[in-house]
């Protein structure tokens, strides 16, 4: 048998950097080009509004920037942006060549974060960009303006030559003081945003490079860098003790199954310090098993570990946001394939615990996976709060569309949290009930439960899900809906979309996340 080719990752884009400075933009040495904010009208039938550094700029290139605006029609909306090129500099400024009026809206955190990943989009290939837009409101706009900016560029590629455009390289953020206070939160937005970008990257990596041992490699570096502890469970562990769903969906694959472990404690503990678990589902590669997909329905499942590279990526920030918990990651990875080892619909696994599942449809798999992983969870980390976070169901895409993510829990409290979250970072969550009305579907004659037996199937899976949790304060984010973007939309780009890593980190990174949970 021929040994296969083994690939190597690319190298990949880097982010744009990001710097303070207390200087009006036209000062800042270098720049390109210079970014002023468009406020809307205050009144109707008004003209749009400039912000900090219009009027200097404006002197200084001989400018009128208001009748720019009204020659154009600019309203101010947020990410609308109005150009005026310099082909030749402006005085004792030889190095800028454009000067971009960029709508903030109504400066909201939304707001914010359009402006910056519009702005992204229209410096590609500049070296220097001088902004004032999160000078409007640097509490509320700078870590939005950064995350937006961040994520707007992202790129992912394998191809032989390179790139045809390049991510702006460095972004000042001018007439912002380069203050102790103003450098934490600059800090604190580049990990949200970081976090995004490596969930998106590990999440478009393709299968053939991507399988549960490549995973567990990246949360290893990821420990090692971070300094967080590290475990990993190898197939022969996982079989030892008890894991009967992440070996069962991983049996088939040439690639085997891993469970990953990675533990955060922030600075200062104690033993009342409360221990959140978060789990996320890591399906290196989709087949559906032999209940096999559609060829069209595969395309995508190389990011069916999103959960998994969500929880790689916040465990990575979690120091970064000054975490005041402390958290352990799970991720269950494994490749769901097809071979003459591979589970068949009927077959009964034992899940770490001793619960079974009759597994009457292999492409039900995440949640054989989840099951293992919220088992032990509840075994051996006496946990607070667990969370657990996956692509895991069509139905919760028929129902959100792919903008918006589901979630369901078992404590109003957590699942408030969660919500004002989830909407304050941009990836908002919508509820769903756990309708125990379908309880009865999930039974088996043969098992403890059944992991596919029809009915609403985002409400039947977080039943399913439910019994393994016990009585732990318990949450799980559906993100199937939102795991892919089919198109450019500000912050969001086409592809893999690493969602519910900024929301987590808004939950974890708040100074009592637990606030009210039983």
């Amino acid at each position: 048998m021929a040994t296969p080719i083994v690939e190597s990752l690319p190298a990949q884009v880097s982010p744009p950097e990001f710097s303070l400075s207390a200087a009006r933009p036209h000062a800042v040495p270098g720049a390109e080009v210079v970014a002023i904010p468009v406020l809307p009208a205050e009144e109707d039938g008004g003209s749009p509004l400039l912000g900090p550094g219009a009027a200097e700029l404006g002197d200084l290139l001989g400018l009128d920037l208001l009748t720019l605006l009204e020659l154009n029609a600019s309203s101010g909306k947020a990410g609308e942006i109005t150009t005026y090129p310099l082909p030749v500099g402006g005085p004792d400024h030889p190095d800028l060549r454009w000067v971009l009026l960029v709508g903030v809206g109504g400066q909201r955190p939304a707001d914010f974060r359009r402006a910056g990943a519009a702005l992204a989009r229209a410096t590609v290939d500049r070296g220097t960009v001088a902004t004032t837009i999160p000078a409007l409101s640097p509490a509320d706009g700078l870590e939005a303006f950064v995350v937006g900016a961040t994520l707007g560029s992202f790129v992912f590629h394998w191809k032989s030559e390179p790139l045809e455009h390049q991510p702006v390289v460095r972004l000042v953020l001018a007439a912002v003081p380069d203050t102790r206070d103003e450098k934490r939160a600059l800090e604190r937005a580049v990990a949200v945003a970081g976090a995004g970008w490596r969930a998106r990257v590990l999440a478009s990596v393709p299968s053939n490079l991507k399988n549960p041992a490549w995973l567990a490699d990246q949360a290893r570096a990821v420990a090692e860098n971070a300094g967080l502890d590290f475990t990993v469970w190898d197939e022969k562990q996982l079989a030892a003790d008890g894991f009967g769903g992440i070996v069962g969906v991983g049996q088939a694959s040439d690639t085997p199954p891993r469970l990953i472990r990675l533990d955060y404690s922030p600075r200062k503990t104690s033993r009342k310090t409360p221990t959140v678990v978060l789990v996320g589902k890591g399906i290196t590669f989709d087949t559906g098993g032999l209940s096999i997909k559609p060829g069209e329905s595969m395309v995508n499942m190389k990011r069916d570990m999103t959960g998994g590279a969500v929880v790689i990526s916040v465990l990575a920030a979690l120091a970064a946001v000054e975490c005041p918990v402390r958290v352990v990651g799970l991720v269950a990875a494994a490749e769901n394939a097809i071979s003459g080892n591979a589970l068949r619909p009927g077959d009964v696994v034992r899940h770490y615990g001793g619960r079974t599942t009759e597994v009457t449809n292999t492409d039900a798999e995440g949640r054989l996976v989840l099951a293992d992983a919220l088992a032990y969870a509840v075994d051996k980390l006496d946990p607070d709060v667990i969370v657990d976070i996956a692509t895991l169901t069509g139905a919760m895409k028929v129902a959100m569309g792919q903008r918006t993510g589901g979630f369901f829990a078992n404590d109003d409290a957590l699942a408030t949290s969660l919500f004002d979250a989830a909407n304050a970072a941009g990836e908002p969550l919508w509820r769903f009930p756990l309708a125990a009305v379908y309880e009865d579907k999930i039974t088996s004659k043969v098992a403890d439960s059944d992991n596919a037996p029809g009915g609403p199937g985002a409400i039947v899976a977080a039943l399913f899900l439910q019994h393994f949790v016990g009585d732990v304060s318990w949450a799980h984010l559906d993100v199937a809906s939102a795991g892919d973007s089919p198109t450019e939309n500000y912050e969001w780009t086409t592809g893999p979309t690493g969602f519910g890593a900024r929301a987590l980190l808004q939950w974890l990174g708040s100074p009592d996340p637990l606030v009210g949970v039983r």
